[in-house]
């Protein structure tokens, strides 16, 4: 079973996704700060990050770099997850090392069919 590591601080967008995803046979570890994330991280390599970008203490851009650097995360597929759907955020997304990008709102079928497409590239 893939373990996903969804870094959301909407409480209900944070259940939301959980049950989509654990519906649809993964793991998911839910935390609501990118301080949390990296915490995860360290205690657990996943498999795929769900990001959020606009958080308190450090924005899912900054996240998404700290894993690009990171020796056990530089590979895992990050997909990140946010209202800003201006083309300068999207390359300041792929810029910062984002594999995939959803901008909210989004069809909860059409992120895990997202997500299984990232781990299916991972697993070739």
């Amino acid at each position: 079973m893939s373990t996903i590591l969804l870094v959301e601080d909407d409480p209900d967008i944070r259940h939301l996704v959980s049950h989509k995803l654990g519906k649809g046979g993964l793991d998911v570890v839910a935390v609501a700060d990118g301080v949390s994330a990296l915490r995860a991280v360290r205690a657990q390599p996943p498999d795929l990050v769900l990001l959020d970008v606009r958080m308190p203490c450090m924005s899912g851009i900054e996240v998404c770099r700290e894993l690009r650097a990171g020796p056990l995360t530089a590979d895992v597929p990050i997909i990140m997850l946010t209202a800003r759907s201006r083309p300068q955020d999207l390359e300041q997304g792929y810029a910062a090392g984002a594999t995939d990008y959803v901008v909210k709102p989004f069809s909860p079928r059409e992120l895990l069919e997202r997500v299984e497409a990232a781990l299916a590239r991972v697993a070739r």
